[in-house]
């Protein structure tokens, strides 16, 4: 995969990932703001738990889209590097059809199967 690929791959990754935390975000806004009007005793409150949980749930997810932005600058750096379809662990290639798939990938499929 030539630079200019690799890096509209990536583009397009973070656009999507950009979207999706922009949507948690604002789910996590609306949860905040609705739990203003509880009681907040979760305990005696039938809906307390299905609040944390969902709290804790849009948190969680917010967080897993924040963490694949970094590691979709970092693969943008490792393609100005040159090193973007080389294995962190093995130094074998990775292929075009995993980066395709998992655009902020370090690690080769076999690599990733050793675990």
């Amino acid at each position: 995969m030539d630079e200019r690929a690799a890096m509209e791959l990536i583009e397009r990754a973070r656009a999507e990932t950009s979207r999706r935390a922009s949507a948690l975000a604002r789910q996590w806004d609306e949860i905040v703001a609705a739990s203003q009007f509880t009681s907040g005793d979760d305990e005696h409150d039938p809906e307390g738990a299905t609040i944390a949980f969902e709290r804790a749930q849009v948190q969680a997810l917010l967080r897993q889209a924040q963490d694949e932005l970094v590691a979709l600058g970092q693969a943008a750096e490792r393609v100005l590097a040159g090193v973007y379809e080389v294995c962190e662990r093995c130094g074998g290639p990775i292929s075009e059809g995993r980066l395709t798939a998992l655009p902020a990938t370090r690690i080769c499929i076999a690599c990733a199967n050793r675990r």
